[in-house]
């Protein structure tokens, strides 16, 4: 049996595809999981049906989108100019994040959805890359994202390390928030040159591991690993 992946959405206000509020997923997430043996199966943010989904679920992939996560919910009062909000989507994350978590279901963040795990193990995000830090590499590339936009040096003692066998490797960029302190549990798997951090791990027996670029675009082969090694933990 093929294992049956959760893939979190976008939603997005009235206005373009539709005169009412919709959701969103770019096909390619779907394809990537659908090319590593999983089921793709988008789940509406539907906060009474988080036990029902996570029960039916065999693995979770916490998707990225032009959003931000609400700086009170690690700590901070102000908010930077750049940063939007989807508070309703960042809700319906944490709480089927959790579930799976608590079953141990393993859990896939890309983009944004690494900075949900860092936040939901306790982590803080930076809530604007060059605001924080100047000398910063461009972290936002300009399309087509199906080209790699900088290097990652990667950790020995890392997942990542394990599939590429390899210090280094490049990947597509497109985000101005990064993970600032690493959650509970987590450690630093992948850093840019810069120093922004581009992937964690959970340090325990579940799978739980997020990158800060987007692999779903199967541009290199770690990111082709990345999916099949999820998914093979999925049918555990």
């Amino acid at each position: 049996m093929k294992p049956v992946i959760g893939m979190t959405l976008d939603c997005e206000t009235a206005g373009g595809y539709a005169s009412v509020p919709w959701y969103a997923l770019r096909k390619n997430y779907c394809d990537a999981v659908a090319h590593a043996g999983g089921i793709p199966l988008p789940l509406p943010h539907q906060i009474d049906a988080v036990e029902a989904y996570a029960d039916r679920l065999d693995g979770l992939v916490l998707t990225g989108g032009g959003f931000d996560i609400p700086p009170e919910l690690y700590g901070e009062t102000t908010i930077h100019p750049t940063v939007t909000l989807k508070p309703e989507r960042t809700h319906f994350e944490l709480a089927i994040a959790k579930r799976c978590y608590e079953q141990g279901k393993p859990i896939f963040g890309i983009c944004g959805g690494m900075q949900l795990i860092n936040i939901m193990f306790g982590g803080t995000l930076i809530q604007d890359i060059h605001s924080h830090q100047e000398e910063a590499l461009v972290h936002k590339q300009p399309p087509p994202f199906t080209k790699t936009w900088h290097p990652i040096e990667i950790s020995k003692t890392s997942l990542l390390y394990k599939l590429t066998q390899n210090y280094e490797s490049h990947v597509n960029s497109s985000h101005h928030q990064a993970v600032l302190g690493v959650g509970k549990d987590l450690h630093v798997s992948a850093t840019a040159p810069d120093g922004i951090i581009e992937g964690i791990e959970h340090t325990g027996d579940v799978f739980c591991v997020g990158v800060q670029w987007h692999p779903e675009y199967e541009m290199i082969d770690l990111d082709k690993k990345l999916f099949q090694t999820f998914i093979q933990a999925c049918r555990k």
